[in-house]
């Protein structure tokens, strides 16, 4: 759902009108000439607050419609509308000045004054669009991240509950233990509102979920960790390393009667931070996990917001093992 501000609300109006009265004050001062400044601003004030206000009431009656459409579908209609209620006013501007045998804002050929118009509105409605496409984006990634905050898959948690309620009966500090690292991980995923946070927060976080696993599966759960070369004030996108082990673990070391063991590498090449986490899986389980697609294109969508192309997110399926390779900026949180 592509998000459009109200454009029938009275706050939405007012800001609309007065930048309308700054690109009118722009306008003029472009092509100031001594001594007519007062009457050339209020041609264009004119021409341009008329603009805004036809553009808004036609924004206020499609928007219904837009908001159920895709982001580019709904913007590319709306910057069409909008461009040929531009065109359509200037056009009648044109003939009452004519009309009236007096230039109403410019001076100048009909051919040119069209030209202008269309020049000079497509700018400002592209602009206009692109931002409100990009706050779409910003606020639909919240969403996102929002959702994955809340994500705690059911059967962790029931497991877990399981777990620490036959700790009570032979191990009551352990126990109490569990408590708090569930207490601890459930104010990760839900309490946090940071977007990024502290490789050693993230890493800290990844750690208790690993303890609380590791209590239910014992030694069949291993996991490597090799991050000492990471800066730890380096930031990253928050919940990021604790969904892609959980995967590695729900879709790898669990399905294996065996078990198995997660390898976690870190390493820094100049400006960049690579994170690797690999785990075995079993060969009919490749390529058939929707869960950890999910979590990947998740985590994909924020990387990209984040870092845009400077980031990336691979898979690596070989036969018997799975690994995810992130590499991102080195972007240290000041001390």
């Amino acid at each position: 759902q592509v998000y459009l501000p109200d454009f029938c609300a009275g706050r939405t109006v007012l800001v609309i009108l007065l930048v309308a009265e700054l690109v009118a004050i722009a306008l003029t001062l472009a092509s100031y000439v001594p001594g007519t400044l007062l009457v050339d601003l209020s041609k264009m004030s004119l021409f341009v607050l008329w603009l805004a206000m036809l553009g808004t009431v036609l924004l206020c009656l499609i928007r219904p419609w837009a908001e159920k459409q895709g982001n580019t579908q709904a913007f590319v209609v709306c910057f069409i509308a909008l461009e040929m209620m531009c065109l359509t006013l200037a056009e009648i501007t044109w003939q009452l000045s004519v009309t009236f045998a007096e230039s109403v804002v410019i001076g100048d050929s009909e051919f040119r004054f069209l030209l202008r118009t269309f020049a000079i509105s497509s700018i400002i409605i592209a602009l206009a669009m692109r931002y409100l496409y990009v706050a779409s984006e910003w606020l639909e990634a919240q969403a996102r991240i929002s959702a994955l905050q809340a994500l705690i898959r059911p059967h962790f948690l029931f497991n877990t509950m399981n777990t620490i309620a036959s700790l009570t009966r032979t191990d009551p500090k352990q126990a109490e233990e569990a408590i708090e690292d569930l207490s601890d991980l459930l104010r990760a995923n839900i309490g946090t509102q940071k977007n990024r946070t502290t490789l050693k927060d993230e890493l800290e976080v990844a750690s208790i979920y690993q303890r609380i696993e590791k209590l239910r599966l014992g030694d069949r759960l291993r996991v490597r960790w090799d991050v000492s070369e990471l800066p730890m004030r380096a930031l990253i996108p928050s919940l990021t390393i604790q969904p892609l082990l959980e995967n590695a673990i729900y879709h790898g070391i669990e399905q294996l009667p065996e078990g198995g063991e997660v390898q976690i590498f870190g390493t820094r090449t100049g400006d960049n931070l690579e994170i690797s986490i690999k785990n075995p899986v079993s060969k009919d389980r490749l390529g058939k996990s929707s869960g950890n697609k999910m979590a990947l294109s998740n985590i994909r969508q924020r990387f990209e917001l984040a870092y845009g192309d400077d980031a990336t997110v691979d898979i690596q399926e070989a036969e018997a093992s799975y690994s995810v390779r992130l590499v991102f900026p080195c972007e240290e949180k000041s001390p």
